[in-house]
């Protein structure tokens, strides 16, 4: 069984700051990509930021500039800094994490319980 479980999450004024760490545990041979995605009330869940590598991020057009993906792969833990909160950013959000559980098997993808962002104006 793998686990990923969120913090950070809360209430910021807008332009404020907020730190989010994601933390992978349980039977794991290998996280490949991680990441967030956030879903808003009555929107679809979209892409915030992933990173495969300390070379390889991607992130949603509406946060680039403003906050970023950095990982710590021996703890198996994704953090998301945001800074230069916006209203808009106000939203759940989710870690993602494709995880290898044993050598030579495909990877399974994995979703955390989600944490709330919330932004005020």
């Amino acid at each position: 069984q793998v686990q990923l479980v969120e913090s950070g999450g809360g209430l910021v004024q807008a332009g404020g700051s907020l730190r989010l760490s994601c933390a992978a545990s349980g039977n794991i041979f290998r996280s490949n990509t991680m990441g967030w995605y956030r879903q808003a009330p009555g929107k679809q869940r979209e892409l915030v930021a992933t990173m495969a590598s300390a070379v390889s991020t991607n992130y949603g057009d509406s946060v680039k500039g403003r906050f970023t993906i950095s990982r710590d792969n021996a703890k198996n833990t994704v953090y998301l800094q945001m800074n230069s909160l916006k209203p808009e950013d106000t939203a759940v959000y989710y870690c993602n994490a494709d995880i290898v559980v044993y050598s030579g098997s495909n990877f399974y993808v994995y979703w955390g319980q989600g944490t709330q962002v919330t932004v005020s104006s």
